[in-house]
């Protein structure tokens, strides 16, 4: 204030002056809003906002009867990993709701520059406090929800690692004092809830990994896109296109139908983006035929009729392509009956669960060598690797003698050769194409599996068993064989999840063989000696 006294109001240090006093003064020191702890209220909040994640409503809830008992929700870091779509920036917004506290987004999608978390410095020419302190002044409070959106995305440069910079604010033994480069002033960052959303965990640095209690959102079953459909979009967006529920209504068929053909997600996006669509030309059409109806009296010269009747439109499977023309997904699935050396197994993306083809061909060669192409990544490379060297070592116990590889090539093919793959979950899959080759016997039909594989045949567990169940049964399998490791996982599942699959859990190829290929004698050698 001495400073700014002395200075004259027209030179340029003066208007940094003045700049930096009133961010200081702006800011709501040791003000904070009353906090709501009221369980029953949050259970309601959630219940109303989001269908399903029973799950993550009860950690949810957990986590605020823990605050109460204590006196406050403090130096918590809740971080959101789902596909995009599932509701990670809804389920932010719902918990600022329970709590009664002002709710902050900002995406770190790309972010490179530290100096957006932590600040410029005074001396550079429109510098600005980071967007900590931003979200501060504009919440006015010093206990508001703040989502870090995208914290997967994060990069760094010249000017600095924003995920480092991080690392002090979700910190709560340190973001106590966190100092910004622009105030140069100590602020209590303690009193924030930090919500951290993501698609993925393995590009987010394991010390901030570590910093972070993690919630995982997986994908939705049509059973429940089709209630979120209903409760939630419909309603939605028939105010936002000035519709009433009258004029225009989703058969569940209707929506089925979308869902298969147009949205084939992990979350509800793209589906709520088609019913705007839909809306949008349904609105369009209304709007014409009162537009037609008002003409007609004016042309005969009679009074005009301000009530217009207009028609009712029902959106039905048989109607879709009148508004979003041909479907885009026809199938997942490659074959229906799997020819032979044709495995399919279960992937799992950020996006979401998938179906997986392994395909298998052998060819004439000098020597005896096997070749992957399909765009896999160095994992799978490997876990193609394990598989070749697997079945060789099987044959050579059952039927040390057959020489169906010898001075041949054996060519594994992973279709959709333009989308990168990697993970070691694929083994079984490519040992089963290989057999089915071997033996010259199809997979059982409408059978899917995931397993890593070791060089001795212990399979391993995989990730993802949610989403590659939700996939299954998108594509219509019937049989499933998971590691006998991932039994724990798959209990957790709700019933309407695991209801009309047969899953085989596992622990030796061994049982995998069998259950693939029921028509084969139980010893591999008998066959392949015949």
């Amino acid at each position: 204030m001495e400073k700014l006294s002395v200075l004259e109001t027209q030179s340029a240090e003066y208007a940094v002056c003045r700049g930096y006093l009133d961010w200081l003064t702006n800011l709501p020191w040791g003000i904070q809003s009353e906090e709501c702890q009221d369980i029953m209220k949050a259970e309601k909040i959630l219940a109303h906002d989001h269908y399903g994640l029973e799950d993550i409503k009860q950690r949810i809830l957990e986590f605020i009867g823990v605050g109460k008992l204590v006196g406050g929700v403090k130096g918590s870091i809740l971080c959101l990993v789902g596909p995009p779509g599932v509701g990670k920036t809804s389920i932010g917004k719902s918990i600022a709701r329970a709590l009664n506290r002002k709710f902050y987004r900002f995406s770190v999608g790309g972010m490179r520059d530290e100096a957006e978390i932590k600040g410029h410095r005074r001396t550079y020419i429109g510098a600005m406090p980071g967007k900590l302190i931003q979200a501060l002044k504009f919440c006015q409070t010093m206990n508001p929800v703040i989502m870090l959106d995208e914290v997967d995305k994060m990069g760094s440069s010249y000017h600095g690692d924003p995920a480092s910079a991080l690392l002090e604010v979700l910190d709560p033994e340190q973001n106590r004092e966190f100092l910004d480069h622009y105030l140069d002033v100590h602020c209590d960052l303690s009193n924030i809830l930090f919500i951290v959303t993501a698609n993925v965990l393995d590009t987010i640095p394991e010390p901030l990994k570590d910093r972070m209690d993690i919630l995982r959102l997986s994908g939705y079953i049509m059973q429940e896109k089709i209630e979120i459909a209903k409760k939630y979009l419909l309603p939605r967006n028939r105010k936002l296109m000035g519709l009433k529920a009258k004029d225009i209504t989703f058969t569940t068929e209707g929506l089925r139908a979308i869902i298969n053909g147009y949205a084939r997600e992990a979350g509800v996006r793209s589906l709520e983006n088609n019913i705007k669509k839909i809306m949008r030309k349904i609105a369009l059409r209304i709007v014409r035929e009162a537009s037609l109806a008002a003409e007609k009296p004016r042309k005969n010269n009679k009074q005009k009729d301000t009530k217009v009747l207009t028609s009712s439109y029902s959106v039905t499977p048989t109607s879709l392509h009148e508004y979003l023309g041909k479907p885009i997904f026809t199938s997942d699935r490659f074959y229906e009956h799997n020819p032979i050396g044709v495995s399919t197994g279960l992937a799992w993306t950020s996006m979401g669960g998938a179906t997986l083809y392994i395909e298998t061909i052998k060819v004439a060669a000098e020597k005896t060598e096997m070749k992957l192409t399909g765009q896999a990544g160095q994992v799978m490379k490997e876990s193609s690797e394990i598989a070749w060297s697997y079945l060789h070592s099987a044959l050579n116990k059952y039927a040390p003698s057959y020489s169906f590889f010898e001075k041949a090539q054996v060519h594994i093919h992973i279709p959709e050769g333009a989308t990168p793959k990697d993970g070691p979950s694929a083994g079984i899959t490519m040992v089963t194409a290989l057999l089915s080759l071997l033996t010259n016997t199809p997979v059982l039909n409408n059978l899917g599996m995931t397993g890593e594989l070791t060089l001795t045949g212990r399979i391993l567990p995989i990730g993802g068993v949610k989403e590659k169940l939700v996939a299954a049964r998108r594509s219509g399998l019937k049989t499933l064989i998971f590691p006998k490791d991932n039994l724990r996982d798959y209990e957790e599942l709700p019933d309407y999840i695991k209801k009309g699959i047969d899953i085989h859990f596992v622990q030796h190829y061994d049982e995998v063989f069998h259950i693939a290929f029921p028509d084969l004698e139980h010893a591999l050698g008998a066959k392949l000696d015949k």
